[in-house]
């Protein structure tokens, strides 16, 4: 089985704009119903709610779509490779354990056995384990190798379940500790409530991607933009569909040659520069239009810087290799 909407080295994912749509909207009713039922003075609802044993799963190839992607789209799930042969792995998954309970269902952690799952460990690129992943909205981040001291864990797990409530609306499942034999899946009630006023204006951009008109795509983002410029979706969703507009037509070997034989080129690394961050080598383009930045001057240093920022919007704000580029850019800069 292979697993679907994986990015595992940045590629760009646009399947992933549709699920961060989904995921958003799932937040809002949930958030609507819980601020009915305060404002009503009752308890929340807890017809879909789990017990805590249902938030830490054991997950192999068969079930990986409905018990990792699938559900990646209500809450966020670490993946936890291990073995009972791995000693370091006795160490690490019993505390993953106790601070995704701890979590209280902003967190869901799957746990992958790589003796019975050897493609799942394949697909992953696995050299070693113990090793962790997070899956948020069928997109796949790397979050660490080995056995990591408590403290640091526990900051990385805080920082997954920001990023998943800030960039993609997802606020977890409802968890409740007298329930018994709910599935881990279960979504919180959600209420009826009217569509958001963007929200037909972007459907139309996530059909006319899944149609391949890029064109319509990114009209349609622009028309959320002009009402809501901070519009978080819509800026990445823009984002992303222009650039592959503009590789569309690429060739990729000539447009590699070009940057090759001519370092300050900046059109020809640009172009290399999108190409690169379309194929997922995110570090590559960001580092390849730093040294364009660096070699250029006037209106060409200034073209290549603007293109780095737009791909900046690409990956988003929160990942450490924009914060990485960043710094380098601000280096060549100033």
């Amino acid at each position: 089985m292979q697993p679907r909407n994986m990015s595992m080295s940045g590629v760009v994912d646009l399947a992933a704009v549709k699920a961060a749509g989904e995921a958003k909207a799932k937040a809002e009713q949930a958030r609507a119903e819980a601020a009915r039922q305060a404002a009503q003075g009752g308890a929340p609802a807890s017809a879909g709610a789990v017990p805590p044993s249902a938030l830490v799963i054991d997950v192999d190839e068969a079930g990986f779509e409905r018990d990792v992607l699938q559900l990646s789209a209500e809450v966020p799930v670490v993946l936890d490779f291990w073995a009972e042969w791995c000693e370091p792995c006795k160490q690490l998954s019993p505390l993953l354990e106790r601070l995704t309970i701890e979590a209280n269902g902003r967190l869901l952690l799957a746990k992958v056995d790589v003796d019975s799952n050897q493609m799942l460990m394949q697909q992953f690129g696995i050299q070693g384990i113990p090793a962790v992943f997070a899956v948020v909205a069928g997109q796949v981040l790397p979050l660490f190798q080995g056995v990591a001291p408590e403290q640091e864990i526990r900051a990385t797990l805080a920082q997954l379940v920001q990023v998943a409530e800030e960039r993609f609306g997802i606020i977890g499942i409802e968890v409740d500790p007298n329930a018994e034999g709910a599935p881990a899946g279960a979504p919180a009630a959600e209420a009826a409530i009217p569509a958001g006023p963007y929200d037909a204006l972007l459907e139309a951009a996530v059909v006319a991607l899944d149609a391949g008109d890029l064109g319509g795509a990114v009209q349609a983002y622009k028309n959320v933009l002009a009402d809501d410029p901070a519009n978080t979706e819509a800026k990445l969703g823009l984002a992303q569909a222009e650039l592959l507009a503009r590789v569309k037509d690429m060739n990729p070997q000539a447009v590699r040659a070009a940057a090759a034989e001519d370092p300050k080129d900046s059109a020809a690394q640009i172009a290399a520069a999108d190409l690169d961050l379309v194929g997922g080598h995110v570090e590559d383009a960001f580092g390849r239009l730093v040294d364009t930045v660096r070699v250029t001057a006037g209106a060409d240093r200034d073209a290549v810087r603007v293109r780095l920022l737009e791909l900046f919007e690409v990956i988003g704000a929160d990942d450490p290799r924009v914060a990485a580029a960043r710094t380098a850019l601000a280096r060549v800069l100033f």
